[in-house]
């Protein structure tokens, strides 16, 4: 069976090569990728899926194929997004061909194991969190386990990630002239002293978290006290929940400084909440026994401090999920960079695209054909 898929995925390689180079070519950004999403629903669509394009949103996709014997529903994560001016320097023109490859691989072989192959097409990872809002409308409910590898500068077979709460405090006061400020009510004020108060709050802050804000309206004149202020806050921390109580927290200090100013506070999320990793461990072994199967080196464990939010955090807390990480890229190769963009078109970046696809087929042919770890996945998602 693995020489199957292995050879479909060799036979399909160059082809696939190609859709790699046509995204890094003509990159887009999130929820503007028409032409992207088009292109590997397309690829899909020739081999066999039955595909939807858009599905739920204006540049997702959903490919399906199942076969006639009853079995797991595994998912296949692509992303395809790109950065302003960078283009695909986080490589998500790999990533969306490899999770594709891997599903086409996979489905060689499928009709005689059973089960079901999703192909997630998730737009807007980078700003809008394609992956949070496919989520809230259920695309994830019916998965028993969703799969992405996500390029790097290392092997890995996973990270946690921090959550991140995106917070807004509009502040409105009475404008009055410079001359006669006791006829008004700074929002300034208000905006300066939240500000303050929450760089006071750090101190008494617990874990790994990260708070960072910026004033983006303080006011228009010098000679005239301001009547609307705006703080923009990213609250992060190991999880939701935590970065919850510390928006929480925030809140009391920009409703305070309101009363203090004689001015009023409107709090409001103006980007998209991103939830923490949940990691399966029992998945990222697996993962790992795959990896050292077909012979890659330096395979890193879970890596357990955090750093940066992703929008897989959704979905990790729907079913079992796992995004490991395949390197292209020489080590200390910046990320969010041209020089990445460029590893996923080398030959580093054609060997990966082989080699996570692979990856990824034969971790979800294990998980459909030994009912153990499939029940051990769900067992460690559960928590039980």
């Amino acid at each position: 069976m693995k020489t199957i898929i292995k050879n479909k995925i060799l036979e399909c390689k160059e082809e696939f090569e190609k859709y790699v180079e046509e995204l890094y070519l003509h990159p887009e950004l999130g929820n503007e990728e028409y032409k992207s999403s088009k292109l590997l629903a397309t690829a899909l669509e020739k081999y066999g899926f039955k595909t939807k394009c858009p599905n739920l949103l204006e540049t997702d996709f959903l490919g399906i194929y199942e076969s006639k014997i009853k079995g797991p529903k595994i998912a296949f994560l692509c992303e395809y997004d790109a950065l302003p001016e960078i283009g695909h320097g986080c490589g998500h023109n790999l990533i969306g061909n490899i999770s594709i490859l891997a599903a086409i691989g996979l489905k060689e072989i499928i009709d005689q194991i059973g089960g079901s192959i999703y192909v997630f097409g998730t737009p807007a990872e980078e700003n809008f969190g394609g992956k949070v809002e496919l989520a809230k409308k259920g695309a994830f409910n019916e998965i028993d386990c969703a799969m992405m590898l996500h390029p790097s500068d290392k092997n890995g077979v996973g990270a946690k990630t921090l959550a991140l709460i995106p917070v807004r405090y509009e502040f409105f006061g009475k404008t009055a002239h410079g001359a006669k400020p006791y006829d008004g009510a700074s929002a300034l004020d208000a905006a300066v002293i939240t500000y303050q108060g929450i760089n006071m709050l750090r101190q008494f802050l617990k874990g790994n978290f990260k708070v960072h804000g910026v004033i983006t309206n303080g006011g228009k004149a010098a000679n005239v006290i301001p009547d609307y202020t705006v703080l923009d806050y990213y609250f992060r921390a190991d999880t939701i929940d935590y970065a919850k109580e510390i928006q929480s927290k925030a809140l009391n200090i920009a409703s305070s400084a309101a009363t203090m100013t004689n001015t009023t506070v409107k709090e409001s999320i103006y980007e998209c909440i991103y939830e923490d990793t949940k990691i399966n461990y029992t998945l990222a072994n697996e993962l790992k026994s795959i990896y050292e199967e077909i012979g890659l080196e330096q395979i890193e464990n879970v890596s357990e401090t955090p750093g940066g939010s992703s929008d897989v955090g959704a979905v990790s807390y729907i079913c079992p999920t796992i995004q490991g990480y395949i390197k292209i890229a020489p080590s200390g190769t910046r990320g969010h960079s041209t020089e990445f963009a460029k590893c996923t078109i080398s030959d580093a970046g054609k060997k990966a695209l082989v080699d996570g696809a692979y990856s990824l087929a034969i971790l979800a042919y294990n998980i459909i054909t030994n009912k153990n770890l499939l029940n051990e996945v769900k067992k460690e998602f559960k928590g039980e």
